[in-house]
């Protein structure tokens, strides 16, 4: 995913298909697979807890204030995530998270390739956390808000259908609580995920 990404960008600006005519008004709406990658880390030296990669259906919508300047939401199914202790399987939850920035597009806007960046707010709820490991009850993650960035590229196919790929940096910070053996901890667990796209937009 990593590599398709950076190769679609790279080669955005070579490509010769059509005009997307991004222009002010236009509601621009995106769909495809996206992957969320976390970094974890902890605060504890206990504790030292490891989120897997999760891939689901990505989903944008954008609207172009100018020729050049768009606000986009994005949004998924519900990302699904094991939580591990080492090779030891603690727990598992699901997040949302809807994201809403505001985005700078480049060149012109009749040209047959744009790249954009953007830059706003997260916010990441967690939710069905479910307790996995002997001796562990009352797990629960709290939700995080938090800045996030974004890169991307739109390459004309038609007049309205376009091929994206974008990739989003995202500041995630939650704690985590849960009994272990009937003794309560709380856990400041930091995820700052990547999220990697590559997907088809329809322009209306």
């Amino acid at each position: 995913m990593k590599k398709t990404t950076l190769a679609l960008v790279a080669a955005a600006v070579l490509v010769s298909g059509s005009a997307l005519a991004h222009q002010a008004g236009d509601v621009i709406v995106r769909g495809g697979p996206i992957l969320v990658v976390p970094d974890t880390s902890t605060n504890s030296e206990i504790f030292k807890f490891d989120v897997n990669s999760n891939a689901q259906l990505g989903l944008t919508g954008t609207y172009m204030i100018t020729d050049n300047l768009g606000v986009e939401l994005l949004a998924a199914t519900p990302f699904s995530h094991e939580i591990k202790l080492g090779n030891t399987l603690v727990g598992k939850t699901k997040h949302l998270p809807p994201s809403l920035y505001l985005q700078y597009y480049f060149l012109d806007k009749d040209a047959k390739a744009r790249p954009y960046l953007g830059a706003g707010v997260n916010y990441t709820t967690f939710f069905s956390e479910q307790s996995k490991l002997d001796g562990v009850t009352d797990l629960k993650l709290k939700d995080s808000w938090g800045p996030v960035v974004n890169a991307g590229v739109d390459i004309g196919l038609t007049d309205n259908l376009y091929l994206n790929t974008s990739v989003w940096y995202a500041k995630i910070k939650s704690k985590a609580s849960f009994k272990l053996a009937g003794e309560e901890h709380k856990v400041n667990v930091t995820l700052d995920p990547m999220v990697y796209f590559i997907g088809l937009g329809y322009k209306f």
